[in-house]
Formats: C-alpha cells, structure tokens, sequence
C-alpha cells in the first residue's frame, strides 16, 4: 500500500507537471503570435509611409538590412511588384492570399500559415495602400516555438527536483500517516485515537471481536455442558455395570438394571447423534439435496411415530390443514417438526392436546404446533433454541430428551431461510410456527 501511494502521488505531480508546462507552451505561443502581430503591424506602418515617400528605393535599400522579416509589394492585379525573398514560388499570383484578398476588400488582412516559399509558419500582415496596391508584411513564428523549447530544459529540471522531492515528503508523510494503523491493538480497537475516516472499519472489528468472543464462550459452555450429559448416562452406566460385575444383583433384579443400563444407553446414543447433527448444522457440511416435500403428509408420518409416546403420556394429537409443497432437505424438515411435536407431548399434562396444522398463509408456507401443556415463562422463550437449555430442569431426566432438540429445530431454520415464532403462557401452552 506504501508504494502505491507514492507511486500515485509521483504519477500526480508529474501530470501536473506536464499539463503545466502545455498550459505554458500555449500561453507563450499565444504571447509570442500577439507581439509579432504587433510588430509587423507597425513595421508594416513604417513601411507604407516610407514606400510612398521614397518609393521603391526604400525597398532596395530594405534589402541590405532585413533579417527575419519579408516584404512583398502587390498590384492591384495580385502581380508581385516586389519581394525580399526571390524563388520559384516569389512572382507567382498572390490576389487569392487570404490576408492579400481581406486587405483589398477591408484595407488590412492577417493569416498564420505554412509558407511555400520557405517551409516555414509564418505570421503574414497586409496593408492596402493609397494607389490601390498592397503592402504584406510577414515574418517567421519561430521564436514562438523557440521560446517554448528554451523552457523545456529548465522544466525537466524543475519537474526532477520536485518529483524527487515529492518522493521523500509521500515517503515520510505515509510513514506518518499509517504509524498509528501499524501500533493499533485490534483487540481494543475503540479504546484508541484513530482517524475518523477508519472508525467504520474499527467498530466492524469491535463487533466482530465480540462476536468471536461470544462464539468461544458458548463453546466453552457448549463443552462443559456436553460432558456433563455424556458423563451422566456414563456413570449410571459404569454403576449398574459395576453392580453386575461384583455380583451384587439378586437374579429376579437383573432385567431392571439391564433395562437401566440400556435406557442410559440410548440416551448416549441420542444424545451423540444429535450434537453429530448440530455440529454439520453449524458448519454447513449437510450435504444432503434439496427436494420437494408436502409438509403436510410429513406431518402426518411424524405423528404416526408419535403416537405411541403420546398414549403413553395420555395426550390427544391431531392434524388439520392442507396439502402445502416446499423445497428443502427433507431428514432436516423430519427433525425440525419431530422435535417440536416430541415437545409438546413431553412437556404436556396427562389429558393433554396436541395439534398441528400445515398450510399456506400470506407469510408464506407454515407449520404449527400447539399445545395445552405447562408452558413456558415469559422470561426464558428466548432461551429455549440454546444448547442444553431445559426449561423444567427438575424434570429433564423424567421427560427423557437431549436438550438439543430446539438448538436443531433453529439451525434448521436458518439452514432453509425460514423463521420460527413461540407464543407461551405458563400453564396455558404453547404455541410454535416454522415460517418458509
């Protein structure tokens, strides 16, 4: 970045530089082409008034003392009566010169062109005189084009010392200037004077500390959590297994603790598959594809597997609404409705009611569950979709489950570009929506 700041800085100047010096170029050219004009109109003036004093004598005289000037004596026929310079293209007609033709129509006439005669650019004036005839006075631009190569030197010279110049100021003036991004701590990056200009991107790194830092705590919270439930069903495992081993186990208690052993068991296993799956939800790996899925008859295959739990639990479960289609990942649209139906079971009262619609709305395509179960406290349904969280913690171990079962349902959500809403009332029910 240093660099290319410097290099832009040179690359400025000396555009600037050249541009200066066409600007110059073109002031004095223009300068120039005004002071000859001038001087050949009064050269020109001379020259008539001593033509018709001494006549053409005055002009073989003229021929031992010019110098960069000419002189042509025109008739009134455009005949060349005279003229300092002789060659080819002397004596040829000059009435359709255009200074020559504007000085018979208007009694004076000016052009700037290329010469025939010498190869040159030359300033020509013409001045129509009493007899009818036409004086024309006309001298090289040279000095014009002169004075701007003259300069040129002096402005390569000028345009080194300020491009080398401008190089060690770009050079200390960055260094400066960037002193303070190269000291900046990026872990508190609002706690220091910076440029105003910089603050958008400081407050971006803030956030993104922040969040950074949030990340790392909830996965500190999410590993100590994990092996707090890992090591539960473990130890009553290693227990009743320890049990067994010693011998300790009268023969008519075996398949109770077998059954407790198993029980923790798949606990284990539940609980394993389901962080396997939030973790491929939380890194994008479900590689799964996309298909179309009637979340109605979905639906209904999910309260078919239901159904046994919810007898067990004496809950009433039904289904209403319509045949809606969407595309998604079906295994993940299974678990998203899955769990929330499960909950609704799990945390509902014996005699309870468990219904779930499925259709579309204005929002777009939904399905709802609803309860009339205990509920949820007003100040912990935010808390529910985080890891592990259980709201009736003095029954988790009764009601079964993971405590991963919404922290599924809401990276399925995001995974699918949904939304999910909770409406609750302790003792009441609940009521959720997942949103395509």
């Amino acid at each position: 970045m240093r660099q290319k700041m410097q290099h832009s800085m040179v690359f400025v100047l000396t555009a600037t530089l050249v541009i200066a010096y066409i600007f110059l170029t073109g002031i004095m050219y223009r300068q120039t082409v005004t002071t000859v004009e001038e001087e050949i109109h009064r050269e020109a003036d001379y020259i008539s008034k001593a033509v018709q004093i001494s006549g053409t004598e005055y002009l073989n005289q003229m021929d031992e003392v010019r110098a960069n000037t000419r002189i042509t004596w025109i008739s009134a026929e455009g005949t060349v009566l005279y003229d300092s310079t002789e060659d080819e293209h002397t004596f040829e007609n000059h009435k359709n010169r255009p200074e020559v033709k504007k000085a018979f129509a208007k009694g004076e006439g000016e052009d700037i062109r290329k010469s025939d005669t010498i190869g040159e650019e030359m300033c020509y004036y013409a001045e129509k005189m009493p007899d009818g005839t036409v004086l024309r006075v006309s001298r090289t631009m040279n000095s014009a084009m002169k004075s701007a190569f003259h300069i040129l030197p002096f402005m390569i010279f000028l345009a080194l010392i300020m491009i080398v110049t401008a190089w060690l100021l770009s050079k200390w003036q960055i260094e400066r200037l960037i002193r303070p991004i190269n000291t900046l701590d990026l872990e508190k990056p609002l706690e220091q004077e910076m440029y105003p200009e910089l603050q958008p991107l400081l407050k971006r790194i803030e956030q993104s500390n922040k969040e950074k830092e949030a990340v790392a705590a909830m996965r500190r919270e999410f590993s100590a959590n994990v092996s707090h439930e890992l090591k539960t069903p473990l130890t009553s495992i290693s227990g009743y297994a320890e049990i067994m081993k010693d011998g300790l186990v009268r023969p008519e208690d075996m398949q109770h603790f077998s059954e407790k052993i198993y029980q923790e068991a798949s606990r284990l296993i539940t609980l394993v598959e389901d962080i396997i799956k939030l973790s491929r939800l939380d890194e994008g790996r479900v590689e799964l594809e996309k298909e179309e899925v009637d979340l109605y008859e979905l639906s209904r295959e999910i309260i078919s597997r239901l159904a046994p739990q919810a007898a067990k639990n004496q809950v009433r479960l039904e289904l209403t609404g319509e045949s809606v289609k969407y595309t998604g990942i079906r295994q993940i649209l299974d678990e998203m409705i899955y769990n929330i139906t499960e909950n609704a079971i799990k945390y509902n009262n014996p005699g309870g009611k468990v219904s779930v619609w499925a259709g579309n709305t204005l929002q777009g395509k939904k399905v709802v569950v609803t309860d009339n179960g205990i509920g949820i406290p007003e100040d912990q349904i935010d808390r529910i979709f985080e890891r592990f969280y259980r709201v009736d913690k003095s029954h988790s171990k009764e009601r079964g489950g993971t405590g991963l079962g919404l922290s599924i349902v809401k990276h399925g959500v995001i995974l699918h570009h949904g939304e999910v809403h909770v409406e609750s009332k302790l003792g009441e029910g609940t009521r959720m929506e997942l949103v395509f």
